[in-house]
């Protein structure tokens, strides 16, 4: 079995690295915001329809569309399982958004890998190490402090956020069925060739739901974002795919795992320069203290693992 060799340009891979963070860190700022402005569908019909139009010129120009001889039936059937979890991941997100603050989102979606790696001990037979297993209670522990304030609401009361909460674990577990389907398939494609069929099904899933001419309603500020939040994915999955050409993956998933922390640190920034801004919310010390452990689970399981990591929202 070939395995992957990386470059050794560490340097290159950690400012990719850190790129994609960043993207990923503000992204659900950009999306909170852009829900005052439009609705789910239509965002997420633009964000399939972007990526796919620049990935079919790239999978083109790369090297050709996969034939149909290796679209076999159970191909086939992964494939629809990986389209169906990225397109349940992102409106399941989304919508949960809709009902918290970023942070909190953020630190929630945390779980997709865990999810992941949890599936794979059921569907490939993988066996779960000791730094693994330390990591998922690390980040457990870190979730229960986070949420220190509110666990009564989240255990004993169906609210906002407790929906908010629900929806963005169900993405979460969504990712993870993309994930792990997606892993089955790069024995057949290549991960471009699996994008463009999952974005290319996402624009004609979502078609019908969304407004596309709704665009030319936007101010100044509405086109901003949805062209920020179009791209943004494109980018950062262009910058995670090259970051993983010169550095390990658990490096990579090691700078990857700070993302809910960059988005933190974007929340404060943004209610100081935008006080009006409604997605903001208080966290205490506990909760601050939570988001940290759930990054250092993160981190833990990346560099007890060997897999790399992927990301959806």
């Amino acid at each position: 079995m070939n395995v992957h060799v990386t470059t050794g340009r560490w340097r290159l891979g950690l400012a990719l690295s850190v790129v994609t963070a960043l993207l990923w860190g503000v992204l659900p700022i950009a999306l909170k915001a852009l829900l005052e402005y439009m609705d789910v569908f239509t965002i997420i019909w633009y964000r399939f329809s972007v990526a796919a139009a620049f990935l079919f010129v790239f999978v083109i120009r790369k090297n050709g569309l996969p034939t149909a001889v290796k679209i076999r039936r159970p191909v086939m059937f992964l494939l629809a399982a990986a389209a169906l979890g990225l397109c349940g991941n992102y409106i399941l997100y989304i919508v949960g958004l809709d009902h918290l603050s970023p942070s909190t989102a953020t630190v929630v979606i945390q779980l997709a890998p865990m999810f992941m790696l949890l599936g794979s001990l059921i569907v490939f037979r993988e066996r779960f190490g000791t730094g693994q297993w330390v990591g998922f209670a690390v980040l457990v522990a870190g979730l229960m402090l986070f949420f220190n304030n509110r666990l009564d609401e989240l255990v004993y009361r169906l609210t906002n956020y407790t929906t908010g909460v629900l929806l963005i674990t169900a993405a979460a577990v969504s990712w993870a069925m993309y994930a792990l389907a997606q892993k089955q398939l790069l024995r057949s494609f290549s991960s471009e060739s699996i994008m463009l069929f999952i974005y290319s099904m996402g624009v004609l899933v979502f078609l019908p739901f969304a407004r596309p001419a709704g665009v030319a309603g936007l101010d100044g500020t509405g086109l901003l974002l949805l062209v920020f939040c179009a791209f943004n994915t494109l980018i950062a999955y262009g910058s995670f795919a090259e970051a993983l050409d010169h550095w390990e993956a658990s490096r990579v998933s090691m700078i990857l795992a700070t993302t809910p922390l960059i988005t933190m640190a974007a929340m404060k920034l943004c209610t100081v320069m935008f006080p009006g801004f409604a997605g903001g919310e208080q966290l205490n010390y506990l909760s601050v203290a939570g988001g940290v452990l759930v990054v250092a689970g993160s981190i833990t399981s990346s560099l007890s693992g060997t897999g790399s990591r992927v990301h959806g929202e």
